[in-house]
């Protein structure tokens, strides 16, 4: 390592290639579930589109319990304070499962009834289709969760490398699971829904077996996990109870729009699941330098250097706008060719998909890392009340208000959804990068 430097180049794309790797695998495994369940019809992708944005939710929850539990770890290792890092992966581990069985038994009970409340009156066979997918992907909530706070704790010392690998088991399985059961076994949307069951199941008992091995830099220990220390409890959640009631209520947003496109033709609907699947290509290195963010600017803020946070967050941002900007570009070239591999599709919505993935990809080479980004830097330095503050505001204002004037009451449809989620995006820029340049952020981490 240079001198004084907390991360080389060479230690941080070591850190991010594997990130990239895994959020490349989990999109191209969307995109797999998307194309296969097309070949049972419209009825069903839509289905499966509508329940995935309510999933979404609560896998937003779990996803940011465990960057709260990301950044507290990262603070204790920057503090060189290994024992209370261990001890706060146990934590982790009890709050995630915790989680993620009451989500799972809420979902059970009101499953149906949150369909009804979210999309109304949607046609008998995409409502038929999307109950069934919500009821088995529903048992699999706690294994995701018990997932992602062991992966938590393996980014947080920077090997990436481990959840990468456990991300690919974990889609062999559920990419294989759906060709067999939907091609082989003709079990249509079950056949989307039950290999992913099973798929989290193996990928928690191997995340967390590997956690629990001895001669690990951090090592989890599993009588932790039982072991409840309300103090640790309340830093985790310090982090995670702003993020998730940010997150949450973005995914709602989203959940919200999505059901006002649902009050056009189902191809509207098709045509947005298809461009979200898309879509997702397009930010998976971002996704990926978000996650890297809070490990690399978590441990800067617990060493107490605030000078090079602020250099590594430059570093990343500079590189998330030229690797994204240049993915972003490829897809553009070759999009009717991915468009193409949903077969099933209508022409309407194959020109409407294409559409809105050109209005999305566009703006998110000027906009996404700003937006998405930058703001984990801010809640890697404990500045989550201003990140949740914009975020929701900015969400509330232009993803649902400005989504419901131009889609439903100009009748522009899920064009206007898209026009209004680059609002969004403007929006999150201008306050992001401003509270970036005052500093404020700065003064926001209590040392651990």
């Amino acid at each position: 390592m240079e001198a004084g430097k907390l991360f080389t180049n060479k230690q941080l794309i070591r850190l991010i290639i594997p990130l990239v790797i895994e959020q490349g695998l989990t999109v191209l495994v969307g995109m797999c579930d998307g194309v296969m369940v097309s070949s049972v019809g419209e009825a069903a992708i839509s289905g499966v589109s509508l329940v995935d944005m309510i999933n979404n939710v609560v896998l937003t929850l779990f996803a940011a319990l465990a960057t709260g539990g990301a950044v507290v770890t990262s603070q204790f290792l920057g503090a060189r304070q290994l024992d209370s890092a261990r001890k706060s992966v146990g934590q982790l581990v009890l709050m995630a499962g915790s989680f993620g069985l009451a989500a799972m038994a809420l979902c059970l009970i009101l499953g149906k009834g949150m369909m009804g409340l979210f999309f109304g009156r949607i046609e008998d066979a995409v409502m038929d289709a999307g109950v069934l997918y919500f009821r088995i992907t529903a048992l699999s909530f706690p294994f995701i969760a018990l997932y992602n706070a062991g992966a938590a704790m393996f980014r947080s010392v920077g090997n990436s490398r481990i959840s990468m690998k456990v991300s690919v088991l974990m889609n062999i399985i559920n990419v294989g699971g759906n060709a067999l059961c939907i091609y082989g076994l003709k079990m249509g949307v079950a056949g989307v829904a039950v290999p992913t069951l099973v798929s989290r199941m193996v990928a928690a008992g191997c995340i967390l077996y590997l956690a629990g091995r001895p001669g690990q830099e951090l090592q989890m220990n599993f009588r932790d996990v039982f072991r409840i220390r309300s103090r640790m409890m309340g830093q985790i959640l310090h982090i995670g109870i702003p993020s998730a009631f940010e997150n949450s209520l973005f995914q709602l947003g989203r959940v919200v729009v999505v059901s006002m496109i649902a009050l056009f033709p189902t191809y509207q609907t098709s045509a947005n699941a298809v461009a979200n699947n898309i879509d997702s290509l397009g930010v998976l290195i971002g996704q990926a330098m978000s996650l890297a963010m809070v490990t690399v600017v978590g441990q800067c803020i617990g060493a107490g250097d605030t000078n090079q946070a602020v250099k590594y967050i430059k570093k990343l941002v500079l590189w998330c706008y030229i690797a994204q900007g240049t993915s972003n570009l490829l897809i553009l070239v070759f999009l009717p060719q991915l468009v193409g591999l949903y077969g099933s599709l209508s022409v309407e919505a194959r020109e409407l998909a294409m559409l809105l993935i050109r209005i999305h990809l566009t703006c998110a080479i000027f906009l996404w890392p700003a937006s998405f980004v930058l703001p984990n830097a801010l809640r890697s330095a404990n500045d989550v009340r201003f990140t949740m503050l914009v975020s929701i505001g900015s969400m509330a204002l232009f993803r649902v208000f400005t989504s419901w004037i131009l889609c439903v009451q100009l009748g522009l449809g899920a064009v206007g959804v898209w026009i209004a989620m680059v609002a969004d995006w403007v929006c999150r820029v201008s306050f992001f990068v401003g509270r970036m340049l005052s500093g404020k952020w700065k003064t926001k981490y209590i040392p651990v």
